[in-house]
């Protein structure tokens, strides 16, 4: 199996600085925006300049100190199925060091979301048939079949205003690109 390197979030103090020089300087384009649903609070911002992701950056209103520590939330890698995320879990599930392993699909991907041994968040990920407005989250079972699991998220999703298969989402954002 190999891992793609796919996006990261990122802690900021300055939503509206960071989204200005993000946008305004080096051309990344916000896809969607919400609540952030996490313990913290705080907001998410979702960027990217490729067509084919969602987002390549993340930036969650959360670093609430002047300190300089660690600003990232996760870092995330794709593979290609189902399967994959499954087998990963597998892996992580035989392994003593790894902590809070939490299975969530946001719509437009099946996740599992889990600390290495220093306490950094990874997330490993395939993406879902559709896409869904962001941010989304909810729990999926990962003992489930794929089939079971698909249908599962197709129910919990599809009343999103913005469901809709994944390729009509890619071709429209690539137009967006585009046309700036």
């Amino acid at each position: 199996m190999q891992l793609r390197w796919s996006h990261a979030g990122v802690l900021v103090r300055d939503m509206e600085n960071m989204l200005d020089f993000y946008t305004g300087v080096l051309g990344f384009k916000i896809t969607d925006r919400g609540p952030f649903p996490g313990p913290g609070g705080g907001e998410i911002v979702f960027l990217s300049q490729v067509d084919t992701d969602h987002h390549q950056l993340a930036f969650v209103d959360e670093h609430r100190d002047d300190s300089p520590p660690n600003s990232v939330h996760h870092f995330a890698f794709r593979v290609n199925t189902l399967d994959e995320v499954k087998e990963m879990d597998a892996r992580l599930a035989a392994d003593d060091r790894i902590g809070n392993r939490l299975p969530l699909t946001h719509g437009n991907a099946w996740s599992i979301y889990f600390d290495d041994p220093e306490g950094n968040t990874l997330e490993i990920f395939c993406d879902t048939p559709w896409h869904a407005a962001q941010p989304q989250a909810d729990l999926w079972d990962i003992g489930k079949s794929n089939d079971e699991v698909a249908a599962e998220t197709r129910r919990a999703f599809e009343g999103n205003p913005a469901f809709k298969p994944i390729e009509d989402y890619y071709e429209s954002f690539a137009e967006k690109l585009q046309n700036g």
